[in-house]
């Protein structure tokens, strides 16, 4: 990466100034992310910080029968790193790419740098952590107070706001695995949604077709999350 002309699109990232810009630059490697690639393991050594540029990764939680559920999402408004603010050299969290794409990765040992010289970097991951924390806050309280069908909703909005486009390459057996239901459940809840006119399902794949729509068959909780996110990072999603 020799040029701010080959810079990915990660717009956590592209709120450093260009001068702290450049100096990170050399830390930076570009990769590729496949769809289930595991970018980071539970109780793995945290090696990396991911800053997606295009795709969609999730943290989730591993549990002792391999069962996973997810906790937040994480797309070019953001990066993998909050364990590593903290000083982390291990991964309670499964990294899991949802939606195929690439990233930007830096060592921790590079972001622990950057984080002691360079305040303005500093400052981002403060801002971006908190906001972080409150997408994660919210999942938890929407997890215990909303129907399938307005999580499944806001599911497929955040995934949205994360993507290039309205069709998003995922399955229901993702759908379920993520919101910790069985699939007929998860089934049932998409076919109301499709009934509207709100979606269609494919193979592989659910496009949303009335996004105004969804929001208002969704539960309060995406735009609740919106506004918190852009309190702390202003223009963080179009």
């Amino acid at each position: 990466m020799n040029s701010l002309s080959d810079w990915p699109r990660n717009r956590l990232l592209l709120a450093l100034p260009s001068r702290h810009l450049k100096r990170l630059m050399p830390e930076l490697e570009r990769i590729r992310c496949q769809r289930g690639q595991i970018l980071l393991d539970a109780d793995s050594s945290l090696d990396h910080v991911f800053f997606p540029d295009s795709g969609v990764v999730s943290v989730v939680a591993v549990y002792a029968d391999g069962s996973v559920i997810e906790m937040a999402t994480i797309g070019r408004e953001g990066c993998t790193g909050m364990q590593a603010f903290f000083g982390a050299k291990s991964s309670s969290v499964r990294l899991l790419v949802q939606i195929p794409g690439s990233a930007v990765r830096m060592s921790r040992a590079a972001f622990a740098r950057a984080m002691a010289t360079m305040p303005p970097f500093r400052h981002l991951m403060s801002a971006y952590v908190h906001a972080f924390l409150e997408q994660v806050l919210v999942s938890v309280a929407c997890n215990g107070a909303h129907s399938l069908k307005e999580r499944l909703g806001r599911w497929l909005l955040m995934m949205r706001d994360r993507s290039d486009g309205d069709a998003l390459p995922i399955t229901q057996s993702l759908l379920a695995e993520m919101l910790g239901v069985q699939r007929p459940t998860v089934t049932n809840a998409a076919h109301e949604l499709e009934n509207a006119g709100l979606i269609e399902r494919g193979r592989r794949q659910v496009t949303i077709l009335d996004r105004q729509g969804l929001i208002e068959e969704s539960c309060e909780c995406y735009q609740l999350v919106r506004t918190r996110v852009a309190f702390h990072l202003p223009k963080t999603f179009t």
